[in-house]
């Protein structure tokens, strides 16, 4: 099962911030910088990792995010059905309309059920948990940081 792009940035910040010293706020340029990824993908990743209520967001000029007890106890089956935005895990639509054979399509609620497997899988995976120095040191000297863990 691949996980959409959105879901990869998401699940990228929120290791970053699980591995930041506890209380302290990165910035959604840190973040960027740490994930390698452009910071317009990450700020949208941030407000949706906010609005999920995992993360607490400050802003002004000493702003930043942080995770909070919420994020540090979200497993990755939860998050990543509250990122799944589609609808079908199979692409029962084209630009020329439906598949002649979406009407109780055995092969599409079979893909929903693999799904649903794939999130059940990670549903013991505390996403918080993941992040270890070894892996995290060599990010945060990158960008200027210590890990936290």
């Amino acid at each position: 099962m691949k996980i959409n792009a959105f879901a990869d940035v998401s699940l990228r910040a929120l290791l970053v911030l699980a591995s930041a010293p506890q209380g302290e706020l990165l910035t959604t340029q840190t973040i960027a910088d740490a994930v390698g990824t452009p910071y317009n993908h990450v700020s949208k990743a941030v407000i949706r990792l906010r609005e999920l209520g995992l993360i607490d967001v400050e802003r002004g000029r000493n702003g930043g995010s942080r995770l909070n007890q919420a994020g540090r106890t979200v497993t990755a089956g939860t998050l990543l059905r509250n990122l799944d935005t589609r609808q079908d895990p199979a692409e029962c639509t084209t630009p020329h309309g439906d598949c002649p054979l979406i009407l109780d399509c055995g092969l599409r609620h079979a893909m929903a059920r693999a799904r649903e497997a794939f999130y059940r899988e990670l549903d013991d995976v505390v996403v918080a948990q993941l992040p270890n120095a070894r892996q995290m040191a060599p990010v945060f000297a990158g960008i200027g940081l210590r890990p936290g863990l």
